[in-house]
């Protein structure tokens, strides 16, 4: 049985035909209508970064509580750290349910995101952050041409939204969990991401990712070697007038005792620029129907969200 969440090979995007590049281009189409939520190999982001990524993130998290007190998650450093301590958020609320705290520990980093001055320690961390921030860049470059296209647009149609985009890269630590939880509480609560798509490392270890499938079930993507995950964000099915899903996730708890569930995760969320206009796009609209939503600025959207998750700790933009 083909699972719900398909692989899509992105090398004949990259070496391909025109009709190779198609392909790839119906695939995500499919999906977009459909689940939300892809799978892609043949990205082209090389693996020692990836894992120099990951190594220089695990060795912050594993600094102590008292060193990694002095990157606090506000500051007023351009294109600085923001740490969000362990049981800082409670990512359900932006979907207004109240839960207690998520359990886990997050870094950030956008450019545009004020934060504070980068810490000595873990060496590498910075340049690690900072050429990972490039690949991704490079790889979302690529997938807005074929989520434009996939739209039946020109594949150059979001570039003017992405002048001077709110980009960002967060790491999530998932520690060992020591005693029980609350009641409703989870590594991360059910959400959606706010902005145009979200491009995840996982990792296969318990207590990991879990996504609403079309009946309303929670289902667990495969944790595949050198894949990426990727998910549709709100602005883009506000973009696309609820047409294309932007599908609600979240983290659920290992099972009691299990051994080897600390996980680390690799998300890139990829915004527009703060002026980006987020207006029914006109493949999506309809003469004998109004859009759902008015327009409005991703600059206003993004923030509404993030005050929901976090309403204290919201970094300036530069």
């Amino acid at each position: 049985m083909t699972h719900p969440i398909p692989l899509i090979d992105m090398t004949p995007w990259y070496d391909g035909s025109t009709a190779d590049k198609s392909a790839v281009v119906d695939a995500v189409r499919g999906t977009c209508e459909g689940i939300g939520f892809f799978m892609i190999s043949g990205h082209r982001v090389d693996p020692g970064l990836i894992q120099r990524m990951y190594d220089t993130s695990r060795a912050f998290f594993d600094l102590p509580e008292e060193e990694k007190a002095t990157c606090p998650p506000i500051g007023e450093v351009p294109g600085g750290l923001m740490h969000f301590a362990y049981g800082m958020e409670k990512l359900a609320a932006t979907m207004g349910v109240e839960t207690p705290p998520d359990r886990k520990e997050a870094l950030d980093y956008g450019p545009l995101y004020h934060g504070s001055d980068w810490p000595v320690r873990p060496a590498g961390l910075q340049r690690a952050w900072h050429d990972y921030y490039d690949a991704l860049d490079r790889l979302c470059f690529e997938l807005r041409a074929i989520l434009a296209l996939a739209a039946g647009l020109a594949p150059d149609h979001f570039e003017h939204c992405f002048e001077n985009h709110l980009s960002s890269v967060r790491v999530l630590d998932y520690p060992e969990q020591e005693g029980p939880q609350l009641p409703g509480q989870l590594r991360a609560g059910a959400h959606t991401d706010y902005g145009f798509l979200t491009v995840l490392r996982s990792e296969d270890r318990p207590g990991g990712l879990e996504v609403m499938n079309l009946d309303d079930q929670w289902i667990a993507p495969p944790a595949i070697a050198g894949s990426y995950i990727v998910n549709l964000g709100d602005s883009l099915m506000r973009w696309t007038d609820d047409m294309w899903r932007s599908t609600p996730h979240r983290v659920v708890n290992p099972p009691e005792g299990a051994a080897g569930s600390r996980r680390q995760a690799i998300a890139f969320f990829h915004n527009p620029g703060r002026d980006a206009l987020i207006d029914t796009l006109p493949t999506f609209r309809h003469d004998d129907v109004a859009p759902k939503y008015p327009p409005i600025t991703y600059g206003e959207y993004s923030i509404e969200r993030q005050q929901r998750a976090h309403p204290e700790h919201i970094s300036a933009v530069v």
